[in-house]
């Protein structure tokens, strides 16, 4: 059995690496560096036949979330700022100043932003991985100085972010996760409370999650972290510039930000929803008091007394001064406007998956979205090749497990294309629908049928209790990036 599966494996692998890696005679391979350098004009031609190599069309509102598009002044704009900054290094605030001063008024512009104190402080990282890995490992190091925890554990929803479980991997945290069970999807406070031990260093809540853009009860969690003395962090790395101005909006929302006293520290993702260039994001503290434990200081190494406040040392100035540029061209009426479009497209798929008559009898939504994610599931059909069938048509949607779902998070290049989409999906789901009547009615059910991509691998993923062959598989994904 064994066998068979890793053949299984190996040519799933082999198809994966067959569509992501240019083969043939027309392909040329780069794997070592040319004898002579090419000229400007044979790089430039080689940049545009690479940038134009066929993919899913992003650019026509075709792909959830993945490219978060400022549009295309916006972009120009930060291409200018990259070629200011180009060499710029922050590690070197003397050498570039503008580039420290640029990030600090970063830093500063998010904090105002989420209602933060006057003595609030905060850092800018590569995106929000690392702004997450950052918040926990400052949570490990402030109850180990201060209250002698070495065996740190944290609680986390089971929606949490999976950047969450790897900091739990990577700074050795035990983690509890917490069910978000329906018809809310918000973490279960009882379960929260439960859990909380004196080795507990760390709660979280999101606002909202990625896979069903719902936001936790943070007004609970911050009771229970008051209450308990216990940080608080709130990922709204997805939520980012979209979440703040929805009260503004005329939105209806939860509270989320640092006005709950119990919330210490925030991840808010630049990159995202602040239409700066990807490769950005922040990290913010209630106060110093919590900052302080993510630096890392060496005062005794050979070449000098080192110091820097993420995982990074040197640290691209160019993107710090591309997520400048986009937050002061936007501005707090541009987020609003971005919020008005944004939002009101989340709305319109989620009223037409729950009144329309096409839709409404097997697409059903998922707790209530208020942000700009909005996820689906079915009882009656296949939800995964519904998936593919969208893929089919040029969508590329995120296939969700653990209830099987679909969600799709809405940018401003989808908010061109809503009614495209909804019009896809009716015939989508229509022609999945007459597919499975079609099996029903010959005897043979759902398991004769031949299955996408989508719904051969989250088959797969959902039906074993032993993940090892999707481990496998995701190596062998991680692999094949790196094939020339």
């Amino acid at each position: 059995m064994r066998d068979k599966v890793q053949a299984q494996v190996s040519e799933s692998l082999l198809k994966l690496e067959r569509k992501l890696v240019p083969s043939g005679p027309g392909v040329e391979r780069i794997t070592s560096l040319p004898a002579e350098g090419w000229s400007e004009e044979e790089v430039r031609k080689k940049l545009g036949e690479l940038a134009d190599m066929e993919h899913t069309r992003w650019e026509d509102g075709r792909v959830s979330g993945a490219v978060y598009h400022g549009g295309d002044e916006l972009i120009r704009l930060q291409t200018e700022a990259f070629g200011k900054f180009t060499v710029a290094n922050p590690i070197h605030p003397d050498v570039f100043p503008g580039v420290r001063k640029m990030e600090a008024e970063i830093v500063a512009m998010v904090l105002s932003l989420f209602n933060a104190p006057e003595d609030a402080a905060g850092v800018t990282t590569s995106g929000g991985t690392e702004s997450i890995l950052m918040a926990c490992l400052s949570a490990r190091n402030k109850a180990y100085h201060e209250r002698g925890v070495s065996s740190p554990e944290m609680i986390l929803p089971e929606t949490a972010h999976t950047a969450f479980r790897k900091a739990c991997e990577y700074f050795k945290i035990k983690m509890h996760l917490v069910s978000c069970k329906a018809p809310s999807y918000k973490v279960h406070l009882p379960s929260v409370s439960r859990l909380i031990n004196p080795n507990t260093v760390l709660l979280v809540g999101s606002a909202p999650n990625f896979p069903h853009g719902i936001i936790d009860d943070i007004s609970g969690l911050s009771k229970l972290a008051v209450k308990k003395k216990i940080p608080l962090h709130v990922d709204c790395c997805l939520g980012s510039f979209i979440i703040p101005m929805l009260p503004k909006a005329g939105f209806d929302f939860d509270p989320f930000d640092f006005r709950l006293p119990g919330v210490t520290s925030i991840s808010c993702d630049t990159h995202k929803y602040g239409f700066a260039p990807k490769g950005n994001s922040t990290v913010l503290y209630r106060s110093d008091v919590y900052r302080k434990y993510q630096y890392f200081i060496s005062p005794d190494w050979s070449g000098g007394v080192y110091a820097s406040p993420s995982i990074a040392g040197s640290r691209p100035g160019a993107l710090i001064a591309g997520c400048w540029a986009s937050l002061v061209k936007q501005g707090s009426n541009g987020y609003l406007d971005a919020c008005h479009k944004i939002v009101g497209g989340m709305k319109k798929i989620e009223t037409a998956i729950r009144e329309n008559p096409q839709l409404s009898p097997d697409l059903k939504i998922i707790g209530q979205p208020k942000v700009s994610v909005v996820a689906f599931l079915s009882n009656t059909l296949d939800i995964y090749d519904i998936a593919d069938g969208m893929s089919n048509k040029g969508w590329h949607l995120n296939a969700l497990q653990s209830p099987p779902a679909i969600h799709v998070a809405v940018t401003l290049p989808i908010v061109a294309v809503v009614d495209k989409l909804i019009e896809d999906l009716v015939e989508v789901t229509e022609e999945v629908r007459d597919a499975e009547r079609k099996r029903i009615a010959e005897g043979k059910g759902a398991k004769g049928a031949v299955k996408g991509d989508t719904a051969a691998l989250y088959g797969v993923a959902g039906s074993l209790p032993n993940k090892s062959v999707v481990v496998d598989l995701a190596k062998g994904f991680l692999d094949t990036l790196y094939k020339a």
